[in-house]
Formats: structure tokens, C-alpha cells, sequence
């Protein structure tokens, strides 16, 4: 018999089955993955040699999937806030990521990226930037979960020509990430408004093609519904529907400007919707429908953004100000109640990533991306309903323990794949070199 790692919580938040925080249990880990859930006295009796990882004062529950990120903008937090998204987009980041984006920009705002991600208790995320293949070496170098998306837009930019450069650089990102077991790709057109008709058509075919998904913002602000119907006459998801895109294997992130059809037309495709909060929040971009997405049986997710627009990575952040605006904007407290906050952040992300048999809950067979979170802390005293302290009261900074298929990223709340001076370092060295760039 394989010696395996039991980890033993006080709480364990599976996730399924559903709205269930259980006690007295046992996490068995063999060769990455869960080889079983079961009670502590039976792992201790059938399992003495084991490894222990006791956790006396933690609930333990599977990683979160960030489902929205722009990782190496970690080096852009800050640079321009409180302004519109077009504004936002086309006079600041636009101009400063063609100035300053490079490969080693990418690799080093991707490490400082993870390693706050990593610390507020997420294992996996979905990525779209530039460079997408230093990404994916540096997600693997950490032993981080990630899809990575090729980028697909329709202006020069520091590491494409335009369209065609763009999915041919598809190919061989797709080739090396073959090899990596914790990662996928995705393609990741920027958005309806800066990709033609024709490059959203190559993109469906390839994504049949080839079996990816395709990752795209879509009705982030309202200018780009009147666009989208002057430019061609019809809504952003009729036209996507129309090229072939709009399916089970599309996620549609920020989905704010939605109306009764544009609701009853995802929920038809089955295709997936991210929610950003803070990030539409920050920018003033809107509030996207949650409970009426989820009443029409839509898959809703959450993500992050960059850290240029949101300004932080803190997934748990995220899925409490989800939670609060769904109530506030319907005026119910019982949307999005806490529990559905947490599966939107784990089987919900999981689901829309394809990658539902594989994480997103605590099952056997399944792959070990957990994640521990000290409740011992003043803040999540006393444990009445562990749940609601995960999403109302805790901070990220309670996460003490992170693996992923097993390894651990994260003890005792310090880093282990990650060397957290160097990745401070080197922002700091980024941070000089743009402010000398910028006067």
C-alpha cells in the first residue's frame, strides 16, 4: 500500500456534497490526488505509517479558481485609477503597455501575481495576456493550475503583428502546454469591439478545431452595446452566436449590459459568465445580473480582473462583494447566500473551465488543490456557521496551507514554490524603472 499524507482538519467544506461542513474528518492524499474522504478515527486505525498534516483550528475546502485575471498587469496596480473604462483603457493602459510590456515584464508581474493569489487562497486561475507562454512557464515553475489564454486582438501590440500572428502563436503555446499536466489553453479574443468578424470566425473554427475554449469580455460597458449595433446592426451575443461562438465551451466575462434576451440566449448556448465585482465596481462599468443569470440556469463563476482595475487578486474579497451587491442591487438577502458564494468559486470556475472531474470539490479521485484557513482568529470567533465566516468574516490573510495535486504552495502562511523576497524585489525594480520611463 502507497504511504500517503493524511491532512486533518477541524471543519472540511467539500463543497459536495452540497452545503455540508463536516467534522471529525480525514483527507487522505496519494501521488497528487484524493485517495479518500473519511472519518479520523478509521484514517488513523487503517492508515498509521501516513504522514499527518494536523489542522486543529482550520477548515479545510478545495482551492479557489480565479476565472478572470490579467496577471502580469500585478505591475500596473495603481498607474491609473478612478477613471472610466475607455478612458481607462485607451488613454493609460493601452499607451503604457505598449511602452513598457515585455517578455520579462510578463514573467516577473506573473510571479508577483501568483504569490498573492497563492496567499489569499486560490490554485488555479484563467488567464489572458500578452506573452502568454512565459506565463505558462512561470505558472509551472510555481506549480500553480492555469489556463492560459492565447490572446487574439486586432492591433499591433509589443508581442503580436495583429490577428494572424496572434493565432499562430496559438499553435506553439498549445504544443508546450501539452507537457505541463497542471495546465490548459484557451483562445482569448480581447473583446467584440477590437476583433473583426472574420478573426471571430477563424477563432470558432480553430476552438472546434482543436477542442479549446474561448475566453472573452463581452458587454463589459454600455458604449459597446451601441457600438455593436451600429457597427453591425445587431447585439454583441447575437453576433457571437451568429460566428459560431456563443456554446458550452465559451465564457463570457463581465456580461454587465444584458437584457431579457441577451439572459434567455446564454442560458440556451450553455455558455459560462464570470463575474469581476470590484473590478466593474472600480470602473463604474456596472453591476452583472447574478440572480437572474443563475435563476435562467446559467453557469455565473467569479474572477478577479488585473490588478491594474481592481486594484488586488484576493479572491475571497471577491466572492464577499459578490455576495453583498447581489443582495443590495435586487434588494433580497437570499441571493447569493454564502453558500453559493463559495461553489460559484470553486465548482463554478472548475465547471466553466472544463475541468469539473478534476477540481472544484473534495472527492475522491480528484485532484488535491486545497486549500486550510485558520479560524482561530478574533474575526471568525465564535464558529457558529463555518460557511458564512469563510465568506462574510474572514480575510485572505487566514489561508495557511495551499496544495496543488498535492504539492504544497503554501505552510503556515509562508510560500514554498515561490521565493517571496525575490518576487517583492523585482516588482520594486519594475516600479523604479517605470517611473523613470514615465517623467
Amino acid at each position: 500500500m502507497p504511504r500517503g499524507e493524511l491532512i486533518l482538519p477541524r471543519y472540511l467544506l467539500p463543497v459536495r456534497p452540497a452545503r455540508a461542513v463536516l467534522t471529525d474528518q480525514a483527507v487522505r492524499l496519494v501521488d497528487g490526488r484524493i485517495d479518500a474522504v473519511l472519518s479520523r478515527p478509521e484514517a488513523l486505525e487503517r492508515y498509521p505509517d501516513d504522514r499527518r498534516t494536523e489542522l486543529p483550528d482550520h477548515v479545510l475546502m478545495p482551492g479557489l479558481v480565479n476565472m478572470h485575471t490579467h496577471s502580469p498587469m500585478a505591475l500596473l496596480r495603481g498607474i491609473a485609477d478612478d477613471l472610466p473604462l475607455d478612458t481607462w483603457l485607451r488613454e493609460h493602459i493601452w499607451p503604457t503597455e505598449g511602452q513598457w510590456v515585455s517578455e520579462a515584464f510578463v514573467r516577473d508581474g506573473t510571479r508577483l501575481a501568483m504569490a498573492e493569489m497563492i496567499r489569499s487562497g486560490t490554485t488555479c486561475f484563467n488567464e489572458m495576456y500578452f506573452y502568454p507562454r512565459a506565463i505558462a512557464e512561470a505558472a509551472a515553475e510555481a506549480g500553480m493550475r492555469a489556463v492560459i489564454g492565447n490572446p487574439v486582438i486586432d492591433v499591433p501590440t509589443p508581442w503580436a503583428s495583429g490577428i494572424d500572428e496572434c493565432l499562430s502563436l496559438a499553435e506553439a503555446l498549445a504544443e508546450m502546454v501539452a507537457g505541463e499536466p497542471l495546465l490548459d489553453m484557451s483562445l482569448a479574443p480581447h473583446a467584440p469591439y477590437t476583433v473583426d468578424d472574420d478573426g471571430l470566425r477563424r477563432v470558432a473554427e480553430m476552438s472546434r478545431a482543436h477542442g479549446w475554449r474561448v475566453n472573452m469580455h463581452v458587454l463589459e460597458a454600455g458604449w459597446e452595446v451601441d457600438r455593436a449595433r451600429q457597427d453591425y446592426g445587431e447585439g454583441s451575443l447575437a453576433r457571437l452566436e451568429r460566428l459560431g461562438l456563443l456554446g458550452p465551451d465559451f465564457v463570457a466575462v463581465h456580461m454587465v449590459h444584458l437584457d431579457t434576451e441577451d439572459i434567455e440566449r446564454v442560458a440556451a448556448s450553455g455558455a459560462h459568465v464570470v463575474h469581476c465585482p470590484e473590478s466593474n465596481l472600480k470602473l463604474a462599468s456596472g453591476i452583472c445580473p447574478v440572480p437572474a443569470l443563475q435563476d435562467a440556469g446559467v453557469n455565473v463563476a467569479i474572477g478577479t480582473d488585473g490588478a491594474a482595475s481592481n486594484n488586488d487578486l484576493d479572491l475571497l474579497g471577491e466572492l464577499r462583494t459578490a455576495a453583498l451587491l447581489a443582495k443590495g442591487a435586487s434588494g433580497n438577502a437570499g441571493a447569493l447566500d454564502a453558500w453559493a458564494a463559495i461553489e460559484m468559486t470553486t465548482l463554478g470556475g472548475a465547471r466553466a473551465l472544463g475541468l469539473e472531474s478534476t477540481i472544484g470539490t473534495i472527492e475522491t479521485g480528484k485532484s488535491a488543490d486545497l486549500v486550510a484557513m485558520d479560524l482561530s482568529a478574533p474575526e471568525t470567533q465564535p464558529e457558529h456557521h463555518v460557511h458564512s465566516q469563510v465568506v462574510y468574516a474572514a480575510n485572505s490573510r487566514q489561508f495557511s496551507h495551499s496544495w496543488v495535486a498535492g504539492q504544497l504552495l503554501m505552510k503556515d502562511g509562508e510560500l514554498t514554490t515561490l521565493d517571496r523576497a525575490a518576487v517583492v524585489d523585482n516588482a520594486r525594480a519594475w516600479d523604479e524603472r517605470l517611473a523613470v520611463r514615465a517623467a
